[in-house]
């Protein structure tokens, strides 16, 4: 029995979650009429009895009182009783012995209560009663008069409160039915925001295009909705665009490359089926084309490595940790010594910390490291400095070279983007934006200016971190002493 009785909650609840929220509004603002209207006929049904029955009882009671002072003039027996005029009031008199007197062609009351014998014989003062069958009833009240009683009758007429019920009911179906359109109509205005935001969600889905902003109307929650979506919009449209020039500098990045190793391998394949490779290609020759072929893949391997680092958009699935960055930073200058045996670098670092990932971190100090020796000369070494300033750590990255264009420094770190002066250095133009993205991901910064060398200076400025608790090792008496 439970099982079914439960059905049918869960029935109606799925149903009214299927209807749609112009339905739902349109259902709750009939339903919140139809019970203020209930409410309203119940509250005003009440007072219209209360103010009848109030009304006839003060009606009771004055009729009452004068036939009692007649009754009391004239005595019970004797008091005079005018022939019932057909309509109004009835009235009726207790003898002292019970017996009772009416007016001549009255309607039969209902017989005397033993409430009402009570007054008769001076037990009680007077009474107010009800008395009635199913279909007439009668308020009755009763007054000592003498040594008698009188009584003085109304019939109970539900008649103005039926029909105030039913003008009550018609008032309230039609408030139903003009709050049912009030409500879809709300419900369509104020749903209209929603209706458009709809549609242009269809439209972007369907045609791809991310163009159309969406007219900013309403106020409260439909605008800051609508603001919402617009932000989206902008912020799909950046990625994408960001995506396109991604996808263009990579293609033209690696044509240049791409080209010049084909033209070397066809030319090693044409001198090879000729049979005039040893010929046409002396050994110092045919060593330096080897060489430039090994330096080609090498730079169409490092371009695509910074390439696929770049597309992730993310820094690295490796978590942050707190670490001694002065760590981060020697191994990588031993790295990039390995990778350019002809420059050195000068480390004057001291032991910071910082909360960061240790691979992204040693990715970017390396490719400052690699910048800064493409500039500096062979007796001029990549000053590497690392110290805290307040809350901060600051690593400054210093060469020799013939420093920065003022005019390139705006555009140093975007993608692909190469001084006019390296265009005939080994580089792709990814390296410094990496180091952007690695600096943006640990909440850091990252600047250039002249150093004091006259040559470049990049400095890059991160969140210092607490060094971790040392952890307390009990001493081998401790160790003893426990076990």
């Amino acid at each position: 029995m439970s099982r079914t009785a439960g059905r049918g909650p869960r029935r109606l609840i799925r149903w009214w979650r299927r209807r749609s929220l112009r339905a739902r509004l349109t259902v709750i603002a009939a339903t919140a009429i139809a019970v203020s209207v209930f409410v309203a006929f119940q509250v005003a049904s009440e007072l219209l009895a209360w103010q009848l029955r109030d009304t006839v009882e003060e009606q009771l009671r004055a009729d009452a009182r004068v036939l009692a002072a007649n009754a009391e003039r004239a005595g019970p027996a004797r008091v005079e009783l005018p022939p019932y005029p057909g309509s109004g009031r009835l009235v009726r008199v207790i003898l002292p012995d019970g017996s009772i007197r009416t007016p001549a062609g009255q309607p039969v009351l209902p017989p005397v209560s033993e409430n009402a014998g009570r007054v008769a014989r001076g037990t009680s003062a007077d009474l107010l009663e009800s008395n009635g069958g199913d279909e007439e009833g009668y308020a009755i009240y009763t007054l000592r008069a003498g040594d008698g009683a009188v009584q003085v009758a109304r019939a109970v007429d539900d008649g103005p409160v039926n029909q105030f019920g039913f003008g009550m009911l018609l008032i309230g179906l039609l408030c139903v039915a003009g709050g049912a359109l009030v409500g879809r109509t709300v419900a369509r205005t104020g749903l209209a925001p929603i209706d458009r935001l709809t549609s242009a969600a269809v439209r972007v889905a369907h045609t791809r295009e991310l163009d159309a902003d969406i007219p900013d109307e309403g106020g409260g929650e439909i605008r800051r909705l609508i603001q919402s979506i617009n932000d989206m919009l902008a912020a799909l449209r950046d990625s994408r665009q960001a995506q396109r020039l991604l996808a263009e500098d990579a293609a033209h990045e690696l044509k240049t490359p791409l080209t010049s190793l084909r033209l070397n391998v066809e030319l090693l394949i044409r001198l090879d089926r000729r049979g005039t490779l040893d010929s046409a290609l002396p050994a110092e020759s045919r060593t330096r084309l080897l060489n430039d072929l090994g330096a080609q893949v090498a730079e169409l391997s490092t371009l695509v490595a910074e390439l696929t680092d770049l597309a992730r958009g993310d820094v690295s699935d490796e978590s942050t940790e707190v670490l001694d960055f002065a760590d981060v930073v020697v191994a990588a200058a031993t790295r990039a010594e390995s990778r350019m045996p002809d420059i050195e670098v000068a480390l004057d670092v001291t032991s910071v910390w910082v909360n960061g990932r240790p691979a992204a971190l040693e990715r970017a100090v390396l490719n400052l490291i690699d910048n800064a020796g493409k500039w500096s000369p062979a007796d001029q070494p990549v000053q590497v400095r690392l110290r805290t300033e307040g809350e901060s750590v600051v690593l400054e990255v210093d060469d020799g070279g013939p420093g920065i264009d003022a005019a390139d420094i705006p555009r140093l770190f975007d993608r692909f983007y190469r001084a006019d002066s390296a265009r005939g250095l080994p580089g792709s133009g990814l390296g410094l934006s990496i180091v952007q993205r690695v600096v943006d991901a640990h909440a850091g910064r990252a600047t250039v200016a002249r150093s004091a060398r006259g040559g470049a200076l990049l400095r890059v400025v991160l969140p210092a971190a607490a060094p971790p608790t040392p952890i307390a090792r009990p001493t081998t008496g401790e160790d003893t002493a426990t076990s």
